[in-house]
């Protein structure tokens, strides 16, 4: 309906005679993985600041949600660049979407397992035989590739895990519905402490300290679009005046929380719940100048693909990622 609407609106432009901005090349579609929140502080903070003024650039940042698939929109041409979990774009590379990784503004991964205390799980072969929520649409791959290193069937039974198809809420651990659920370290493991569950309650499990962590949250955009000059140096700038955003919002959370509350036009986030995941936003951007780093790509990649006879990639992934823009971006 939006691209619709769009088409109506540019065509009643055109029989006005108004003459299309100067700076229409210059327009930058971002495609976020999910709805308006401090997990994507920095963008907003760019807009806010005009970051992307400074550049000539004309942003607009697309919120995300349950019926939203970032590499779809991207092949669709609804927008310029995604951001996407690394797992689920090389997937997605690999099936035959030519998605490259042009940014990396996070440098740790926010993901991990809650589970109850006292279902006795103090370890990864404790959860034989328990049921595990986990989030779908691209989100399931590190879960799926951690329990296949760790030799656990995802079928259920006495030996396995059955796994739960969550929604993106905490429900099914707080009805009991799971032993363990996916939570993020900004988002979902405080609506668990606001849902009255102390702490003390509860046993974590962060794929950084497991090992497993993959690479979350970098701008992708298609590859043959990075063929063309234009777009490359848009790119740069829009990389540039990103990454300004971040380091603005890092060093100011309350701010860039205030910010991300001004662009949610659903009313449905609160300012201390927007404050608290800042704060851990902050935690895994921290490190991050934007440059992918070598290494953590390399780390993710070995994690998907030990994923046995049921890997997540089944081959090296080449050209996925290019640091061209991030190297012009930052110097």
């Amino acid at each position: 309906m939006k691209k619709i609407l769009a088409t109506f609106a540019a065509a009643a432009v055109s029989a006005a005679g108004v003459a299309a901005p100067a700076m229409a090349d210059d327009e930058v579609k971002l495609q976020l993985q999910w709805v308006t929140q401090a997990q994507f502080a920095g963008y907003y903070v760019a807009l806010e600041k005009g970051f992307y003024d400074e550049e000539g650039l004309d942003v607009t940042v697309l919120p995300g949600g349950p019926d939203i698939a970032p590499p779809q929109v991207l092949a669709g041409g609804g927008a310029d660049a995604m951001l996407n979990w690394m797992p689920s774009a090389l997937a997605a590379r690999e099936k035959g979407l030519p998605v490259v990784n042009i940014a990396q503004p996070f440098k740790s991964s926010g993901l991990m397992l809650t589970c109850w205390k006292d279902t006795g799980i103090t370890g990864p072969q404790d959860f034989k035989g328990k049921t595990i929520g986990v989030w779908f649409f691209g989100n399931e791959y590190p879960f799926l590739s951690w329990m296949s290193q760790e030799g656990i069937s995802t079928e259920g039974g006495e030996d396995g895990v059955t796994v739960l198809k969550q929604g993106f809420n905490v429900d099914p651990l707080i009805q009991r519905q799971a032993d363990c659920i996916s939570t993020m370290t900004y988002n979902e493991y405080g609506q668990v402490l606001d849902a009255g569950v102390s702490e003390d309650e509860l046993v974590t499990f962060k794929y950084e300290d497991m090992g497993v962590a993959t690479l979350e949250d970098g701008i992708y955009v298609l590859e043959e679009n990075l063929e063309d000059p234009a777009f490359k140096e848009k790119m740069v700038k829009f990389v540039r005046a990103s990454m300004k955003g971040w380091k603005y919002a890092e060093e100011n959370p309350d701010e860039a929380a205030e910010i991300v509350l001004e662009y949610d036009e659903t009313g449905a986030q609160t300012e201390a719940h927007q404050k608290r995941m800042m704060g851990e936003i902050a935690k895994l951007t921290a490190g991050s100048n934007g440059a992918l780093d070598e290494a953590d790509f390399q780390r993710t990649v070995d994690t998907l693909l030990a994923g046995g006879s049921d890997p997540v990639i089944t081959a090296q992934p080449e050209g996925a990622w290019t640091s061209e823009i991030t190297d012009a971006a930052l110097n």
